[in-house]
């Protein structure tokens, strides 16, 4: 194959056309201006809450467009049992001919079409490090991907979700450059601190100083990177900042993209004797946002990005008025420490205390992103001598071990660098032959939840660890952002006799029968059922009460038999098993294989072996 054998008759077609946006009608004005004077009174005490009310308005409408608001009215109307999303960047897949961009949307096209239907593309602006959330210009996309033409073709026919890197930008940035030159409005750009301060609460996700020094056309100054000295935190205490951003939402709105995912929105607000993370005017900023996304006439979802303790994540949601979506943060680590253990007993107790996503919300499934295994949305519900198996496990099957740096100066792991995929080598027992049945597991769990299931690319077609380019770069984080050769990936996914090719069939077969069933909706009833350790189990119905499905999932290599009556069929409905097609009755015979009928009231569980038994087959 020589790279250049990819879908040109879509690809030569002209990109999307952009669609003017609309504002708000004369009577939903008052409304919408009412909503933000509060906020922005409550941010921004000391400025003019009508001027600045204004700037908005003109920021995220600057047509002024006279028409009407696109009719939402509360409920879960943004989502659905058929959403999926696959997280990846711009250029995972290249052949040296295309534009990664292209590359992408053939891959899309030729093996998701029909499974999944949304796509976050990492950040695909010019940047300077951190793969992308080092960014110097908001507004372009980066030259080696591609164009917003390739973006806007791509967001045509899937759901598209783009990155707000919300809380720095790139040292190299325009941005940074002007403040550096004490330039207006950007000398108020940046969050300034002296070493001499008390930093001591502040919440760090890194375990590097926490300032900066930089010299200025003002004189030496230290500025506040939270992340790395490469990324110089914005300061949003400054409206123009947020005003900035405002520009960016609808620059990416009008290019296509329909979900916004706030990056490291948690730390965008600094307040020095403080941990600095979750301050009031953050949670007001998502508000305002919030009020934005509902008032415009495209259907926008916000989506927060805050790796953190389940409590403080849950937080996002407001009063129903903050994110739309929040990451579900504490399902990657203990679902793998479920699946390392044999035993669902920490799953089992923290999906007992999950409250459901309130009206008009939605958690975010995910096992996998381009940041590796985060755990700190496993703390307060994974014992230090757990967290310390799941470490020496991590490194056990290739992977390694980011730390962040505590207020009294100890280091705590952050998260495990290490494709999902290769996690799934072994148990705290070691290496063994099911890998490939446990990580199919893991994925089919995520599927099943109360909740829209995201994948990323490299879990989709059974990555593993890219040791040669963790050599090349040293950061964790590399082990797990494999790019792959497009031509030698097709080979291999057409090919259909190898792991990569399997693992994409089987996944690909579990998430066409899920978008099928009204009790997968995002928001369908959800009751977490006890089977003992082996087993993780609940029950789904549908939101018209029509369809149940109970989801029982295997997290151990022994074989498990639990008796019928143990699921309370409904008596005189026909079950049956979706994901292997066999039947299952209430009374009498309860699972039937072909030519062999069970007639002692059991149901088997091979290991790791999954079950959705519904009435509406």
């Amino acid at each position: 194959m020589d790279g250049t054998d990819i879908s040109t008759e879509y690809w030569q077609r002209l990109p999307v056309a952009r669609v003017p946006h609309r504002g708000p009608t004369r009577g939903q004005n008052a409304a919408l201006r009412a909503k933000l004077k509060s906020l922005v009174a409550f941010i921004y005490p000391d400025e003019d809450a009508d001027a600045v009310v204004q700037s908005i308005c003109d920021a995220f409408w600057p047509e002024n467009l006279k028409s009407r608001q696109r009719g939402r009215q509360p409920g879960n109307t943004l989502w659905s049992e058929e959403d999926a999303i696959v997280i990846t960047y711009g250029n995972t897949f290249f052949d040296g001919t295309h534009k990664p961009l292209d590359l992408l949307g053939d891959f899309l096209h030729r093996y998701l079409s029909g499974t999944i239907n949304g796509v976050h593309i990492l950040p695909f602006f010019p940047f300077t490090s951190d793969d992308g959330f080092a960014v110097t210009d908001y507004r372009v996309v980066n030259s080696a991907l591609g164009d917003w033409d390739d973006i806007r073709r791509i967001a045509a026919d899937f759901t598209l979700m783009s990155d707000l890197v919300l809380n720095h930008v790139s040292s190299q940035s325009a941005w940074f450059n002007e403040y550096l030159q004490g330039h207006e409005p950007y000398d108020g750009f940046f969050v300034e601190a002296s070493p001499e301060d008390d930093l001591s609460q502040v919440v760090r996700p890194r375990a590097h100083d926490l300032l900066r020094e930089v010299e200025t056309a003002k004189g030496t100054r230290h500025v506040w990177c939270t992340f790395s000295y490469d990324q110089v935190d914005l300061d949003f205490r400054n409206p123009e900042v947020l005003l900035e951003f405002i520009r960016i939402m609808r620059l990416h709105i009008d290019n296509g993209v329909r979900i916004l995912r706030l990056d490291a929105v948690a730390f965008i607000w600094k307040d020095i004797g403080t941990p600095s993370i979750h301050m009031p005017q953050t949670h007001a900023i998502v508000r305002l946002m919030r009020v934005l996304a509902d008032y415009a006439s495209e259907p926008i979802v916000l989506l927060t990005e805050t790796n953190v303790p389940n409590t403080e994540n849950l937080s996002y949601f407001g009063n129903r008025n903050e994110a739309h979506a929040i990451y579900n943060f504490p399902l990657p680590p203990l679902v793998l420490h479920a699946l390392w253990s044999g035993s669902s007993n920490l799953l089992n107790r923290w999906q007992m205390a999950m409250p459901p996503a309130p009206l008009g919300c939605a958690y975010l499934n995910f096992t996998a992103s381009h940041d590796g295994i985060g755990v700190r949305g496993g703390e307060g519900l994974i014992a230090q001598t757990d967290l310390d198996q799941m470490v020496a496990a991590t490194e056990a099957f290739g992977g390694k071990v980011s730390m962040r740096a505590m207020p009294d100066g100890s280091r705590r792991p952050y998260e495990l660098n290490i494709t999902f995929f290769d996690a799934m080598a072994g148990t705290f027992g070691g290496v063994d032959d099911w890998q490939e049945e446990r990580f199919l597991c893991s994925q089919t769990i995520q599927m099943a939840l109360e909740g829209i299931p995201a994948f990323y690319v490299h879990s989709l077609i059974a990555t593993h660890n890219d040791a040669e380019g963790f050599e090349k770069t040293g950061q964790n984080r590399a082990l797990n952002r494999r790019r792959w050769h497009y031509p030698e990936l097709r080979a291999l996914l057409d090919d259909g006799d190898n792991v990569h090719a399997r693992v994409l069939e089987r996944l690909s077969e579990r998430i066409r029968i899920r978008r099928a069933q009204a009790a997968f909706h995002p928001n369908a009833t959800q009751f977490t059922m006890q089977f003992g350790p082996k087993l993780f189990g609940f029950w789904r119905q549908s939101l018209d009460r029509d369809q149940s499905i109970f989801a029982i999932h295997n997290v151990s290599a022994e074989q498990v038999t639990i008796p019928v009556s143990a699921i309370n069929l409904i008596g005189g409905d026909h079950w049956v098993d979706l994901l292997s097609g066999e039947q299952v009755r209430a009374h009498g015979t309860d699972i039937l294989a072909g030519d062999r009928a069970r007639s002692d009231g059991e149901i088997d569980f091979a290991p790791y072996q999954c079950r959705w038994i519904s009435n509406r087959g």
